[in-house]
């Protein structure tokens, strides 16, 4: 007998870093864009700065969404994990977008948690970790996140598509929920969400099918979705009962008019 799913707390619509394409992804300016287009909840990517920070970053280096390589100089690492958040949080990570961002700081956890507590905002916390780092990532987020959102209604949702990074966060918090992220189905991948007690399964669009979405359902776990950039994906999804839609295009889908998951 499958298991009964349990009450879902999120939106079905989920703004993919922020607004990753309209604003530059990851900062908080991706966010205020993302919420004047009705969008409730945002992804975001978290790693660690050299002390041990979280903040917000998705490549291992900080070379194609910052201007670290001018302001680092020459021959230093641009890899975010190696360098402290005091040295992190000078950079420009703005300017690569477009001029009218010019001087957008990276946003730290932190940040996040009071913008997104200040205005009953929910979260995705991607946990990805810089190499080596990925038991130690997951743990920190982990305890950061409980601490940035005690007493909150709804707690972030912690993914990532590192199994070990989730195990840390599960030890470390378990009463946070988590979700694996899968860009394929391998060996396993069900028993592993399981034994992570995951309350989701986060796929690629083209992974989902009424297959996978009844191996998910029976096993008690909700069903999300990225990057969902077209209305005709949307709608493929929708149809087959996907709980949650991870999009770029927050230009293209208003939230406000779509039916919530149940």
């Amino acid at each position: 007998m499958p298991h009964p799913v349990k009450p879902w707390p999120y939106p079905r619509w989920i703004a993919h870093r922020g607004a990753g394409q309209l604003a530059p992804e990851n900062t908080l300016a991706a966010f205020r864009v993302g919420a004047s287009h009705g969008y409730r909840m945002f992804e975001c990517d978290v790693k660690l700065s050299l002390d041990g920070v979280p903040f917000l970053l998705h490549d291992d280096t900080l070379v194609r969404t910052s201007n670290a390589q001018e302001q680092l100089g020459a021959g230093l690492s641009t890899v975010g994990g190696d360098h402290p958040w005091a040295t992190l949080s000078q950079l420009d990570a703005g300017s690569w977008h477009s001029r009218a961002f010019a001087g957008e700081p990276l946003a730290s956890l932190a940040a996040v948690a009071r913008f997104c507590r200040a205005n009953a905002y929910f979260v995705n916390l991607e946990i990805k970790p810089t190499p080596g780092l990925e038991r130690q990532t997951g743990q920190v987020v982990a305890e950061h996140a409980a601490r940035l959102w005690a007493d909150a209604g709804v707690p972030p949702l912690l993914s990532s598509f590192d199994v070990p990074a989730l195990e840390a966060a599960q030890g470390a918090q378990p009463q946070l929920p988590r979700a694996l992220l899968l860009d394929a189905l391998w060996s396993g991948w069900l028993e592993a969400a399981r034994s992570l007690d995951c309350v989701a399964i986060v796929c690629d669009q083209l992974l989902w099918d009424p297959s996978t979405v009844a191996q998910a359902r029976g096993a008690a776990m909700r069903t999300l979705s990225y990057t969902v950039n077209e209305p005709a994906q949307a709608q493929r999804l929708i149809d087959l009962g996907i709980d949650g839609l991870i999009t770029d295009r927050i230009d293209c889908f208003a939230p406000a008019r779509q039916p919530p998951a149940n």
